[in-house]
């Protein structure tokens, strides 16, 4: 596979119209006064399956052909992705099974579930996904839509940049920065590629947990960095284990640069989203509003815009982020 163009996005958008939500372009004053910029949030957490992952997995479904339709689809992932491909999928007609980690969160599996897909869990310190994926295209023949190293997946993706470049010039403002949630660096290269060709001066910025930063450290050392085992689990959807190929290469020259976050600021951006923005935001989308709040890059008298990526979290986890 070769890695998806500026064209390739802006295709994507056409064929994704009436498929998804556009998500709005949301301000806040209290964010606006302690940034001491202007700040536009992305809530992708509001999209149909409660994610960013329904533009990619919606994308790279209706692409499919014929026989790829008759003998259905897989996919692999913490949640977000399962449930985009199984949704998407649902609503093409087409057999979808996803494999999940058993610890994956209780919200994720059901709704994967509810939308009709098969669900294999494994163990994920123990199993490699991609191989148990393989091994079930191996005995079905079905396509694999892999949660970020795929053109049509980033292409996808990448349908949400344009929407806030397109709000942002609406309301008369010019992004100087984009903060992106990052696991494996699908969203934040097709939100590169779709800036380059609609704002080329704005700054895309990756934004990932503390160790779980593979993308800021591959972006430092110009090589794909692993990330070591023994990590922090809390932010469940941004636990991939290196960057793709595919999103490196876009991502190593459209960047400008990584920012790392804890997981004490991330659930002080949870709990900002839900006192201030009236927003449920799950751990792993909150990375780029926590970034903004725990003042990673400067934002005095810029214009910034951050992606809330997700919103399924489970209540117990949620619960206990608004009380810590």
């Amino acid at each position: 596979m070769t890695p998806p163009t500026q064209a390739d996005v802006l295709e994507a958008a056409k064929r994704l119209y009436g498929h998804i939500v556009h998500t709005p372009m949301l301000r806040n004053a209290m964010l606006d006064q302690l940034t001491g910029g202007t700040i536009l949030l992305k809530p992708e957490c509001l999209q149909g399956t409660g994610s960013f992952k329904l533009r990619g997995g919606t994308n790279a479904i209706l692409q499919l052909d014929p026989a790829q339709r008759q003998s259905g689809v897989v996919a692999y992932s913490s949640g977000n992705h399962g449930q985009a491909v199984a949704c998407a999928g649902a609503a093409a007609g087409i057999a979808v099974t996803v494999f999940m980690p058993r610890d994956a969160p209780t919200v994720k599996i059901e709704s994967t579930r509810r939308w009709g897909a098969e669900i294999i869990l494994y163990d994920r310190a123990t199993e490699d996904r991609a191989a148990l994926a393989s091994a079930h295209i191996a005995r079905t023949g079905a396509t694999l839509i892999p949660p970020y190293d795929h053109p049509h997946v980033i292409a996808g993706q990448g349908t949400l940049a344009l929407e806030l470049a397109q709000d942002a010039q609406a309301a008369g403002l010019h992004l100087d920065a984009l903060l992106v949630c990052t696991g494996g660096g699908g969203m934040v290269a097709g939100c590169a590629l779709a800036l380059a060709q609609v704002s080329p001066a704005t700054e895309i910025w990756a934004v990932e947990p503390q160790g779980s930063d593979d993308t800021a450290r591959s972006l430092r050392s110009g090589h794909i960095e692993s990330n070591p085992p023994g990590a922090s689990t809390f932010c469940d959807s941004l636990l991939s284990p290196a960057p793709g190929d595919l999103t490196f290469t876009i991502n190593k020259s459209h960047l400008k640069g990584g920012l790392v976050v804890t997981d004490d600021e991330v659930r002080a951006a949870m709990r900002f989203a839900f006192t201030h923005l009236k927003l449920v935001i799950e751990p792993g989308g909150a990375v780029a509003l926590a970034a903004l709040l725990s003042q990673k890059l400067p934002t005095q008298g810029r214009t910034i815009a951050a992606v809330l990526s997700g919103g399924n979290v489970d209540a117990p986890l949620f619960a206990q982020s608004l009380a810590a």
